[in-house]
């Protein structure tokens, strides 16, 4: 009999054509942030100032963070310098990345060209997608490392190597070690391994080989915990009942919805429904068990940030191509990727600083959008994610006035002392271009840095208010302002004040000002 070798040569030519539109799509992604960086993104946000700031103090821990994400910024700090464009450069191609895996979820589920084009196409436009590989935080890691993890364990459901289980094990471990959160998908993967046929692997020392390279990759963060009086749980108390207090089960679900971009609702919900019940996606049931189980927990908790399951959504965007593509005719599949490509080039400024700012006023106020955030802080025009990149070189600037105003046997003595890790990173990220010393502040990981090497006789404080200082200090002079354009409004008008000869010591004082949060 001879052989189909049209059906032969047709594979290899359809996979190569779906992993080119996979590609195509991870380079719009890519490009679209490139721009941005190169001709928009604001000033620099709040968290990068202080994620700089603990690159200059690497460990195995930070009170709010694992340390990957740190030694990954300290390590591109060093190539590529700290520009803002150097600094978001990996998190736009790591955000591409996530764009990248989801196509190929959608192709290892099956998915064909169709398929990869609505899950990559979700992708590009989820909010927590566009506003993550925006900035530089843990958390574009974690989607992409998240992502990861999942793409392994399709290929492990797939092709049963054992082998896969190593790979799925490290990049577990590596999420761990990047952001705790990882803990939650893990327990959630594990949940819909034991609860379904593949509960026979756990049999195998392969799975519990992959664990104890998870194990081992996050045992130094934990280590640190240990060695620092378990700084990241009083963070997460501290946290909880400070500003994450207001949120609630009702803000966790919507801002799933909104999150994830509204046009996208359809696809993800009709993904978790063929992971747990179509018959053609039961072999990846685990991932929506593990999706469900990783909710339930957060949902639980009572006071989660929508954020938290951001990570997850490759997996239900892949999915949920692969559902679609097998209902829709091709008409409709088009008509849909067009429906989310309009939506996310209409809702893209909303998530990530595209257009400029008094432009992006007019835009939100035109569609009826509210400045927003889940930390309960009052806002002006801007939501706080956009108004935390602005005025950070102005409060600087301020500071330094004040500080070469100073005699100059005050400031070889001076410390500059700030009540936020925002301002406090300011500091430091200006301090060349200002000729100032280094931040010290009681906030988050400044305070485990330490008061630094001055005496408390002169300690310029930015932020504070004068009958506070008074009791700490033998005289306090109100010595300047620092004001800013739209920034967040606690941000606006801070006073600097000169504090001399504290009542306390620097080491009786610096235990009474710890602030995790």
């Amino acid at each position: 009999m001879t052989p189909d070798l049209t059906t032969q040569t047709d594979e290899p030519s359809r996979d190569r054509a779906i992993l080119h539109l996979i590609l195509a799509f991870t380079f719009a992604k890519l490009l679209f942030h490139l721009a941005i960086n190169l001709w928009g993104g604001y000033e620099i946000f709040r968290d990068e100032l202080y994620y700089l700031a603990c690159a200059d103090h690497l460990a195995w821990g930070y009170i709010d963070h694992p340390p990957l994400s740190v030694f990954l910024l300290a390590a591109s700090r060093a190539v590529l310098g700290d520009s803002l464009f150097a600094i978001r450069l990996l998190p736009a191609i790591f955000g591409a990345g996530v764009v990248f895996l989801t196509g190929l979820l959608a192709r290892e589920m099956g998915g064909g060209r169709w398929a990869v084009t609505l899950a990559a196409t979700a992708s590009m436009v989820a909010g927590s997608n566009l506003a993550l590989a925006s900035i530089w935080s843990m958390n574009v890691f974690d989607l992409f490392l998240t992502a990861l993890a999942a793409y392994w364990l399709v290929r492990l459901i797939r092709t049963e190597e054992p082998t896969l289980w190593l790979a799925l094990g490290g990049t577990f471990g590596l999420g761990l070690l990047n952001k705790v959160g990882m803990l939650w998908i893990g327990f959630g993967v594990f949940i819909g391994i034991l609860l379904t046929r593949q509960r026979r692997w756990l049999a195998t020392p392969w799975a519990w080989a992959g664990g104890a390279i998870s194990v081992l990759c996050f045992l130094p963060y934990v280590v640190w915990n240990a060695t620092n009086n378990w700084a990241h749980l009083e963070f997460i108390e501290s946290a909880m009942s400070g500003k994450y207090s207001g949120l609630s089960a009702w803000t966790f679900l919507s801002g799933q919805i909104l999150q994830q971009n509204p046009t996208t609702l359809l696809l993800w919900l009709a993904g978790l429904g063929w992971l747990l019940f179509a018959p053609s996606g039961r072999a990846f049931r685990p991932l929506g068990i593990a999706w469900i189980t990783a909710c339930a927990v957060l949902l639980l908790n009572g006071q989660s940030r929508a954020g938290y399951m951001a990570p997850t959504y490759a997996m239900l965007f892949a999915a949920g191509g692969v559902a679609w593509e097998s209902l829709l005719r091709r008409r409709w599949m088009r008509t849909s990727a067009v429906a989310v490509v309009a939506s996310g080039i209409l809702l893209a400024p909303l998530a990530t600083p595209m257009l400029p700012v008094e432009s992006f006023i007019h835009y939100s106020q035109a569609l009826g959008v509210d400045p927003g955030t889940e930390e309960g802080h009052e806002l002006a025009e801007l939501p706080q994610f956009y108004a935390d990149m602005f005025g950070w070189k102005e409060k600087a600037a301020a500071v330094a006035e004040v500080y070469h105003r100073l005699p100059e046997a005050d400031r070889q003595q001076a410390t500059i002392f700030t009540t936020n890790y925002g301002r406090a990173g300011a500091i430091d990220y200006f301090a060349e271009a200002y000729d100032l010393p280094a931040a010290t502040s009681g906030h988050n990981n400044y305070w485990l840095w330490g008061p630094g090497p001055g005496n408390g006789e002169v300690v310029i404080m930015l932020g504070g208010n004068r009958e506070d200082l008074e009791r700490r200090c033998e005289s306090v002079e109100v010595a300047g302002t620092a004001s800013c354009d739209y920034c967040i409004p606690y941000e606006r008008d801070v006073p600097i004040h000169v504090c001399r000869n504290l009542r306390l010591s620097t080491a009786e004082l610096w235990p009474l000002i710890k602030h995790y949060d």
